[in-house]
């Protein structure tokens, strides 16, 4: 197992001008230089934006792409566009804020759509790990043609109780119907479930890797 830390996305990182470019070339330089075959991808949320635009890249490495409670972006679609007008305006608004074009998620925001099946403490310890990320990541508009033309393995693994995107945003609403017959796997727990059930995350992506 690898968990590489994209470009912009380490401790002590300057977001100001790092681009979802950026981070795609990070992991693709990643996998490339460790000379990694056979790998399946999986990208969280924002995440799934780096599995689309890395994916035409590495196409010949690639055994599947597993996207957890994650985009899959449109031509031309970036994150911004794919939120609620009010993620945008947030987002704008803490990054022209921050000094450094960096956005983090004002905690009672995470406490209540990202991380609620969890207790005050435990909301606060991972909350104060977060580190900014940078805006350019959530504004560039990717090209997606080439993923769309790729016949790669897919799983969409939903959390049931993620409730960061809400109503006709919500996960399961849009993203799944764009891939190619995705193998469907729902799991307990919120946005965070990485944090609040592991063991059942875990088994999940046991599953998506199974077939």
């Amino acid at each position: 197992m690898h968990t590489p830390t994209l470009a912009g996305l380490g401790e002590g990182d300057d977001p100001t001008d790092v681009t979802l470019t950026d981070c795609v070339d990070s992991l693709v330089e990643y996998i490339e230089r460790a000379g990694l075959e056979d790998v399946t991808l999986v990208g969280h949320s924002w995440g799934g934006y780096v599995l689309v635009a890395a994916a035409p890249r590495l196409a010949s490495r690639l055994r599947r792409l597993v996207f957890w409670s994650a985009f899959v972006p449109n031509d031309g679609e970036s994150l911004i566009d794919a939120c609620p007008p009010h993620y945008g305006e947030m987002f704008r608004a803490v990054a022209a804020a921050s000094g450094n074009n960096g956005v983090m998620f004002p905690f009672e925001v995470f406490q209540q759509a990202f991380m609620q099946d969890a207790d005050d403490e435990t909301q606060r310890i991972v909350h104060s790990l977060l580190v900014p990320q940078p805006l350019g990541t959530f504004t560039e508009k990717p090209d997606t043609r080439a993923f769309y033309a790729l016949d790669i393995p897919t799983a969409h693994v939903l959390s049931t109780e993620d409730l960061s995107l809400p109503g006709e945003w919500h996960w399961a609403e849009r993203f799944p119907q764009r891939l190619k017959n995705p193998l469907m796997i729902e799991t307990p727990g919120s946005h965070e479930s990485l944090f609040t059930r592991p063991a059942e995350l875990a088994d999940a992506f046991v599953r998506a890797c199974a077939v």
